[in-house]
């Protein structure tokens, strides 16, 4: 059993109109890498008046996916094109699908229904800075290997 972690078994691709490649491992990913994060609760519990209780499950699976890349990464380029096509027409919106996968522990996770949140943030000063990539998927779903 290994108990190690590393970014550099971290393969995740980004797939939609205007473009198909990495955006994981060897992509100029910074330090902060990439955070996948579901956007509500699976669960909304109710107590009554009289204290018994009620569980409701929710079918939301929808999340945001953040993509952190130094801003010499030349997958910006390719991401700020994707941005650009799909956000000039509606049919082209929201149709990416991202794949992250971890071969050293063997997790994965695919998310569906991607679209752009926003364009990341520009700043240029002393040093080079980080681009952050935000992203809304309709549904998310994730399996953890084991080490």
């Amino acid at each position: 059993m290994s108990n190690t972690y590393s970014f550099l078994n971290v393969q995740a691709t980004i797939t939609g109109p205007g473009g198909s490649f990495s955006i994981g491992n060897g992509s100029g990913t910074s330090e902060e890498g990439i955070t996948v994060e579901m956007a509500g609760d699976k669960n909304t519990m109710t107590i009554g008046a009289d204290g018994t209780g009620m569980h409701s499950l929710h079918a939301d699976k929808s999340g945001t996916l953040t993509v952190r890349l130094l801003k010499t990464s030349p997958q910006n380029a390719k991401l700020m094109a994707m941005y650009d096509l799909q956000t000039a027409d509606s049919r082209l919106h929201g149709q990416n699908v991202v794949t992250i996968v971890d071969t050293g522990s063997n997790d994965s996770t695919g998310c569906r229904g991607v679209a752009f949140k926003k364009k990341p943030t520009l700043t240029y000063a002393k040093e080079g800075q980080i681009m952050e990539w935000a992203f809304d998927a309709v549904a998310i779903d994730s399996i953890l290997g084991t080490y």
